[in-house]
């Protein structure tokens, strides 16, 4: 199969199904440890550096691999999933994730016949950036499971869930880059807040960490910018980037883009710089017109059209 589709596949062709779960989601070595008690599935969604994966082998079986440079989460939806992690053993149910580092041998050493897991595999060095980013924290102190139960990790379970589900019902939009890594920055932030819940505040915020991202935001505001790009410009977290946003302008990273963008469409419309508001609106990043204009007209008290129209 490609890395994104469903499969299913009979006690009688493991083999090959394990080969498409090798594709799909890691390389490994399978033994098979108990008469299979039903069908094989797997249901796999790729978003770039992020990939998810249901898989139920219909077996007890182990499985070892390396997660050869990407990470793997693996929840249990039910039975058992027992493994040893970096000599660690670890012992997951539903509600529970084990995760597993990157070029680390990691051998799941039950993996009942009634159990289904989702997975996500996330590329080792895009959950690096990630992690330095939100948090300002180093990869490797991540936790070897993560409780799915309250807060943080309910909430990445819940998109976990209803993103894999929507990407295989419309798999368009896993096919499109744009919507595939809005989808992948979305799980990998909600998932690092999961695992850092507590972001240790280290010295205060300075203005020139402010000023950094204001100045990047002008010299490029068309940019997509995300929030992750933004807090790297600062070299903090986000979340810090954002209080100091809220400390010294009083707005948020975003709503400060949202001004710049709109000045430039002030100019450009006051200028006679473009034929459309539509025109002047794209050249500057705003993608969504509706919103647009709204923000337009609560910022200038009037639309684009009338500034257009008055030039």
């Amino acid at each position: 199969m490609s890395t994104t589709g469903t499969l299913t596949a009979s006690p009688e062709e493991l083999d090959g199904f394990s080969a498409s779960v090798a594709r799909a989601y890691f390389p490994h070595d399978l033994a098979i440890r108990a008469q299979a008690a039903g069908p094989a599935e797997l249901r796999a969604v790729d978003l770039g550096p992020i990939r998810l994966a249901r898989i139920g082998w219909g077996s007890e079986v182990a499985v070892e691999s390396d997660h050869p440079g990407a990470w793997a989460v693996n929840v249990p939806r039910s039975g058992v999933l027992e493994a040893r992690v970096g000599g660690r053993h670890v012992l997951s149910l539903d509600g529970q994730a084990t995760v597993c580092p990157p070029d680390q041998p990691t051998r799941m050493t039950r993996w009942s016949a009634d159990c289904s897991i989702v997975g996500m595999r996330v590329d080792r060095d895009y959950l690096a950036d990630e992690v330095s980013a939100l948090v300002g924290m180093h990869v490797d102190r991540l936790p070897a499971q993560l409780d799915l139960r309250t807060g943080g990790g309910r909430t990445w379970m819940a998109l976990l869930t209803s993103i894999g589900a929507e990407a295989l019902v419309s798999p368009e939009l896993a096919r499109d880059p744009r919507v595939s890594r809005r989808l992948a920055g979305t799980l990998s932030a909600a998932f690092v807040t999961a695992c850092f819940p507590e972001e240790p505040m280290q010295g205060e915020i300075r203005p020139r960490i402010v000023s950094r991202v204001v100045a990047a935001m002008e010299e490029d505001p068309a940019r997509d910018w995300t929030a992750s790009d933004l807090a790297r410009t600062a070299g903090v977290g986000i979340r810090r980037l954002q209080q100091g946003f809220r400390h010294y302008l009083g707005s948020t990273p975003t709503q400060e883009l949202t001004s710049i963008r709109l000045r430039r469409v002030h100019a450009d419309l006051l200028a006679g710089n473009a034929d459309s508001v539509t025109e002047a609106a794209y050249r500057w990043g705003f993608t969504h017109l509706g919103r647009f204009a709204a923000a337009y007209k609560n910022h200038y008290g009037v639309t684009p059209s009338h500034t257009l129209r008055c030039t």
